[in-house]
Parts: structure tokens; C-alpha cells; sequence
């Protein structure tokens, strides 16, 4: 069965906020407030880095099958260069200060965030975002199925969004576990 990806949490907890540095959520928090993000956009985005990043939320990291993706959020070297800076760049960076092109790259999307799985569209696919579940992503026998073939969860050949992003939601699951999630602040 495919999980659908949850609607606002309304609870307060912030996956993964355990295991960042605090600067690293006040700038997370900063980012929310510029947007007008709750906190359950953090969370999210939290649980998107956590993926992206192997669980390392590390700013050097990169994609391990060679698409040249760095960092938080895998930025793509055309990604870096749209936003006025280079993948080498971004991977010499702290986490915190990478958060800024965080933000910058997030800045089309953020009102259009409602659900996790629309906060990983904006970073793996954004035309995606806002739109239904069921929508298809990605068929068999194209070159993106195959890149993405294990988000592909009843291999039907055909990846929709929910599929894309349960992986995401488990990694954002996981990090709402008392070792890793802190509370929201008040």
C-alpha cells in the first residue's frame, strides 16, 4: 500500500531537530517566519534534508550516483548557477549558511508547500507541487524511471508523487522519534 503523505501535523514536534546544532534550527525557524511557514513546514523540510542529505545534513555531500547534486538539498550544478553560485561553493559551506540558498531556492514555492509530499516536489520535481497524489512522475522505459525506479513501490512502472515521497515520510517519521524530534517552540 502507498501511504499518503500527511496534511499539517498540528502537534508541534520537529523531525530530526535533535540532531542539528541549534543555529542550525534558529535559522530554520528564521526561514519559516520569512515565508510564513508553521512549524510544520520544518518539519518537513527537516525530513526532505534528512533524506537528501543521507540523515548526515551535511553541506559537502553528494548525490553517490554522480548527478553532481551537493548538499542540503542536492542542489544540481544548473541549480547552483540559477541561484548565482556553484555546487563547489555550496559544498564548502557550513549547514547554516547553505540555508540561505536553501531559502533562496524555496522562495517560488513557499506558498504553494501544503503537504510533505509537496515539499519534496519543490526540491525533486516542482512542477509537481500542489498537484494530486496519483499524479504520474515518471513511466517505465524513460531514462527519469530509471534514475528514480526505486521510489517505485508496487512497480507498476509508473512512480506518482505519493510513491515519490513515502520514502521521504518515513525519513521524516523516523526523525519525529524522542531521540531525534524536538519540540516546536512556543
Amino acid at each position: 500500500m502507498i501511504e499518503q503523505c500527511p496534511a499539517p501535523l498540528g502537534f508541534g514536534k520537529i523531525s530530526w531537530g535533535r540532531v542539528v546544532p541549534q543555529n542550525f534550527m534558529s535559522r530554520m525557524y528564521q526561514m519559516a517566519g520569512n515565508f510564513n511557514w508553521d512549524f510544520d513546514h520544518v518539519s518537513w523540510l527537516m525530513g526532505c534534508i534528512a533524506w537528501e542529505s543521507g540523515e548526515t545534513f551535511s553541506p559537502s555531500i553528494k548525490n553517490a550516483a554522480g548527478s553532481g547534486a551537493t548538499g542540503l538539498i542536492q542542489f544540481m550544478p544548473a541549480t547552483a548557477r540559477d541561484l548565482g553560485t556553484t555546487t563547489a561553493a555550496l559544498a564548502a559551506m557550513t549547514a547554516v549558511q547553505q540555508l540561505d540558498y536553501v531559502e533562496k531556492y524555496f522562495r517560488p514555492y513557499r506558498n504553494r508547500v501544503h503537504t510533505l509530499s509537496d515539499m519534496y516536489m519543490a526540491i525533486l520535481l516542482p512542477k509537481y507541487v500542489g498537484q494530486p497524489e496519483d499524479s504520474v512522475l515518471f513511466s517505465g522505459g524513460t531514462t527519469a524511471y530509471r534514475q528514480n525506479a526505486g521510489l517505485d513501490v508496487n512497480n507498476d512502472g509508473k512512480i506518482t508523487k505519493a510513491e515519490a515521497a513515502q520514502k521521504v515520510y518515513a525519513k521524516w517519521q523516523k526523525g519525529l522519534t524522542p531521540e531525534r524530534a524536538i519540540l516546536a517552540p512556543t
